[in-house]
């Protein structure tokens, strides 16, 4: 069995087998090329100290990023690659880094501390794979397995109960039995966790095709993170549009928008607030009055707790305030949603409310064409090149001094201009709208 190297990781190989030592490529880069993916990056063991490894690439750029652990980076034709000696880890006393480790001649001993058994195995050209754990065929089975006792993997780095979710949405994989017990019986630890890597581990599991199941199967597990999630499960909305309880719904919907994250995250909690605003009606029908709202609030509050980036923040919120508006095709009214959103912004809300329908009662698939119409008049009028805003005004800021407008008075003229030309008042050619400005009192200057 050949996989592929990179150009620097078989130069590592070589040079650290021609100076003595044991050298393998392990973890995602030989899973990846097993399963015929592309590896993101090349991950390296060696039976070398660190400070063997630091002399064997002397004159290379050598960065001690981990050297505690036995972990430096060399950078070779350009690649930084991870290269650590075997070691046996320690105690874990914060549920996320060794306490210390020890290092170890045996290859064996290395693999045992890692997290799956699909992550497990090593590679080098001359001597094969190395899989003592049965990787190989959980690949063929699409199954994550832990080495080894699963809670004592999970305690050692509680991180890895979330890897394991992004695994199976990435992949399509299924937690293994044992595993999938354990994470849930550890996921409390996911509490002590940094929230930096909580939220790196989400966006990606997201992202992930196999999102929507994820979701589905493990609320309780997600809910660790996103304690707001769990009224949500089982929740009857007990209204004629819904079909599924409003977990399932979010679940469903998620599978349909494209997988970027501002979209992905707008969608898990577009319905987020619905259990605070649930009315029963005379009807018998359930309510959400209100619902987009709070849920805008709560999704801020989420994401901010949660330390993802203000701009993703931003965008998530506007996506859920808007996302049971009525989005009209009259190009007149397109233009008022455009200047406030701006193009991607609404059609990325039209795909949030695309997403929403596939979520809903069989009978509103069908609006799925209305969705189709809408994008191609949002296309229509940006291909009209509209004002949007004040710098798209034909007049600028050096115009309204030489006519005399100065201080705040200036920023009121360039909304107002702005709102006539979008309103379709008056076109945006600058001879016009000096002349319309000539037509105010002198009062509007000062």
């Amino acid at each position: 069995m050949k996989l592929p190297l990179s150009p620097g990781a078989a130069q590592a190989l070589f040079r650290l087998r021609a100076a003595g030592y044991e050298s393998w490529i392990v973890g995602g880069c030989v899973r990846d090329a097993l399963l015929g993916r592309p590896p993101g990056d090349y991950d390296m063991t060696t039976s070398a100290r660190p400070e063997e490894t630091k002399a064997v690439f002397a004159g290379e750029k050598v960065i001690e990023t981990g050297i505690r652990h036995g972990t430096v980076t060399v950078v070779l034709e350009g690649e930084p690659l991870e290269i650590t000696t075997y070691r046996v880890d320690g105690g874990y006393s914060d549920a996320r880094h060794p306490d210390g480790v020890t290092f170890t001649a045996s290859l064996r001993e290395d693999a045992a501390r890692r997290d799956f058994t699909m992550n497990a195995m090593a590679y080098a050209p001359e001597e094969g794979l190395r899989d003592y754990f049965g990787g190989q065929e959980d690949l063929k089975r699409r199954l994550i397995r832990c080495v080894g006792d699963p809670d004592r993997r999970f305690r050692e780095d509680a991180l890895r109960i979330l890897r394991a979710l992004r695994f199976a949405s990435v992949l399509g994989f299924a937690l293994e039995e044992g595993t999938l017990a354990a994470a849930r019986r550890q996921a409390f630890l996911l509490r002590e966790i940094s929230r930096e890597r909580v939220s790196q581990e989400l966006g990606k599991l997201l992202c992930g095709p196999g999102a929507g199941e994820v979701l589905r199967t493990c609320p309780d597990i997600l809910g660790q993170v996103i304690p707001e999630l769990l009224p949500m499960v089982g929740f009857d909305q007990r209204n004629e549009h819904h079909c599924y309880d409003l977990l399932t719904h979010t679940a469903v919907a998620l599978d349909h928008v494209p997988p970027r994250l501002p979209l992905r995250l707008a969608m898990l909690l577009h319905d987020v607030g619905k259990p605070r605003c649930f009315s029963l009606g005379e009807d018998g029908q359930g309510h959400f009055y209100g619902h987009a709202h709070v849920g805008m609030e709560m999704a801020g509050e989420i994401l901010t707790r949660l330390r993802f980036p203000g701009k993703v923040c931003r965008q998530v919120e506007t996506l859920v305030r808007y996302h049971d508006s009525v989005l009209p095709e009259d190009p007149r009214l397109l233009r008022r949603w455009l200047r406030k959103l701006g193009p991607e912004g609404l059609l990325d809300l039209v795909a949030i409310q695309r997403g929403d329908t596939w979520g809903l009662a069989p009978a509103y698939c069908t609006r799925q064409e209305g969705f189709d119409r809408l994008e191609q008049r949002v296309q229509d009028v940006m291909n009209e090149q509209p004002c949007l805003s004040v710098r798209d005004l034909a007049v600028k800021g050096g115009d309204l001094l030489a006519l005399g407008y100065r201080g705040p008075a200036i920023g009121e003229i360039q909304r107002q201009l702005l709102e006539d030309v979008t309103e379709g008042e008056i076109p945006n050619e600058k001879e016009v709208l000096l002349q319309y400005l000539k037509s105010f009192d002198a009062k509007n200057k000062t």
